[in-house]
């Protein structure tokens, strides 16, 4: 009885090593596939002739790095502002309406760039609404008499793009502010210190890594843009990448260009993991209180009120009320289009196939990095999360890139062997695509679930094992049970997240196949804005359900000083 035993348990232990082995060949095999764009990138660019990258040094790259900077650099500087005063604002001061500015703040994540850009550049153009109404009461006729500046041109983008971007800074300095060290606050305070000075002295420089991440992050999304920096008339890096593959048909050059544009990632990247380096420091030092804020009344409350519902206002509330208005002018008329249904159906489509293949992925990556803590499994999961640092142009350039050779290995090996030919297989069954949303938003479903599994206690782990469970038992038996929220939340924020991807859709969706996204770039490049407002308004409200998630999930407030 007992040999039996222990032939039982051994073939168990055995068992639990080839499953074992299953996982972490996962793990590496999405590592993998995530480093093969930029593997592609690299060999891409490395058959240009050097005429070629001659030409882009002297021509190209310099008027599309300057640009680029310059955004960078606007964008980078406005967003701080805005989120770190509003996020002190609803923090320090307590007036009418502040509860509803605090989760109102983050409606601007649900309007991708692209959609604001858009939305403006209808309501700006001079014969638009707003210089119409502005002409009235100065008493002009015709734009020839007078006209407000063009906002295509720099400066608009940076106002435009802040106004979106602005509560990546808001988010985590805001939580930062509400978990301030209180004992410092209430000292400042005993000793005299204005709220202005507690705000420039102590609570900002406390706050500063979270400000540095908040701004890495929007600058990110500010490289991954296409459709705002195209049509507010700037030349970014991105764009060049995109002329010089789809206009010049010219794939070395455009590989050359996104090295150029890697090279900003990854100091962006290196600066924000600086800064969390930092802010776990700040963190620790500090208690889990907050301060009480203080009351404002009467004109001051209006102040505060006023400056804190602009952001809401300008990157929200006005492109918002536009679509829907445009949208009911646009259903009133002629009804719901046809082609609306068809690029409804193929953009949920789409976006729940992705999704379920980076929740699958992401699971695979965090468990093996739990279940087996080793330095080769935890590097693999830094490399599949890097896909969400690249821009959406750059990363669809690389999957292009060796996607097209296999492809073609495929057609050849078909033609040989069956004597028929497959054509772009990978690439015309929309493949590529998803492969593309799954490397760009594989970080959101690995960070999310490993969240959830970091308040799992590893004893847990030992007691499963205890009990007869494998490495995959446990996993299905134990952690995914407990984890349901997380994964639940990552799910929703991939879906959201590939239903607005504009720059990847735009350059590896199938021939005919139009998502709403590109049926509203499309559109909007044409000018003909009111066809693309029912799709536009889609966008805007499912992205409203993860901005309902961060606020019911946010930070509360504390035990106050």
């Amino acid at each position: 009885m007992t040999s039996t035993t222990e032939t039982s348990q051994r073939r168990h232990a055995r068992s639990g090593r080839i499953r074992g082995r299953g996982w972490i060949g996962a793990s590496y095999v999405i590592a993998a596939l995530v480093a093969m764009p930029v593997l592609a990138l690299l060999w891409q660019a490395s058959r240009g002739s050097a005429g070629l990258w001659s030409h882009l040094a002297a021509h190209v790259l310099p008027h599309a790095i300057s640009q680029t900077v310059t955004l960078l650099l606007g964008v980078g500087v406005l967003v701080a502002l805005i989120g770190t005063t509003s996020a002190w604002l609803v923090t320090a001061y307590d007036f009418p309406g502040r509860r509803m500015l605090e989760w109102a703040l983050l409606l601007p994540l649900a309007v991708p760039t692209y959609i604001i850009a858009y939305a403006y550049l209808d309501l700006l153009h001079p014969l638009g609404p707003v210089q119409g109404a502005v002409r009235a009461v100065l008493g002009y006729d015709s734009p020839r008499q007078f006209r407000l500046p063009d906002i295509r041109s720099m400066a608009g983008a940076i106002l435009l793009l802040s106004f979106v971007l602005y509560p990546y800074v808001y988010l985590p300095v805001r939580a930062m502010f509400q978990t301030q060290a209180a004992n410092l606050i209430e000292a400042a305070r005993t000793l005299g210190t204005s709220r202005s000075a507690i705000f420039r002295q102590v609570a900002l420089p406390l706050a500063r890594p979270a400000i540095a991440v908040g701004v890495s992050l929007a600058l990110m999304e500010t490289l991954n843009d296409i459709g705002a920096s195209e049509f507010l008339g700037v030349r970014t890096l991105t764009i060049s990448i995109y002329t010089t593959w789809v206009t010049r048909s010219d794939l070395p050059g455009a590989a050359q260009i996104s090295l150029a544009m890697l090279i900003m990632v990854v100091l962006l990247v290196s600066l924000e993991r600086r800064a969390r380096r930092r802010q776990r420091y700040a963190a620790n030092a500090q208690r889990d209180r907050s301060f009480a804020p203080q009351q404002l009344t009467g004109r001051w409350a209006l102040l505060a009120l006023l400056l804190g519902a602009t952001p809401v206002l300008l990157g929200f509330l006005v492109p918002g009320g536009y679509l829907a208005v445009e949208a009911w002018k646009r259903f009133h008329f002629a009804g719901l289009s046809e082609s609306l249904f068809t690029e409804a159906r193929n953009t949920f489509l789409l976006s729940a196939i992705a999704t379920m293949a980076v929740l699958a992925c992401g699971l695979a990556v965090a468990y093996a990095a739990r279940a087996f803590p080793r330095r080769g499994l935890l590097i693999a999961q830094r490399v599949a999360t890097l896909g969400y640092a690249m821009p959406g142009t750059v990363l669809a350039l690389g999957i292009l890139i060796w996607v097209a050779g296999l492809d073609r290995f495929i057609d050849q090996s078909a033609r040989e062997f069956l004597g028929r030919s497959t054509g772009l297989l990978l690439i015309g069954s929309g493949v590529a695509l998803g492969y593309a949303y799954l490397a760009r938003f594989l970080a959101i479903s690995v960070g999310s679930i490993e969240a959830g599994f970091s308040r799992i206690p590893l004893s847990y782990d030992h007691a499963a094992r205890t009990l007869g469970q494998g490495v995959s038992g446990s996993m299905w038996r134990v952690h995914l049970p407990l984890s349901r929220g997380a994964v639940a939340a990552a799910g929703l924020l991939v879906f959201v997240d590939c239903m607005k991807e504009l720059s990847a859709t735009l350059l590896l969706r199938p021939l005919n196949f139009e998502t709403l996204a590109t049926h509203l770039y499309g559109e909007a490049a044409r000018g003909t804005y009111e066809d693309a407002a029912m799709a536009a308004l889609a966008i805007v409200l499912v992205g409203l359900l993860p901005v309902i998630l961060l606020a019911r999930s946010g930070p509360s407030r504390r035990d106050s000083v």
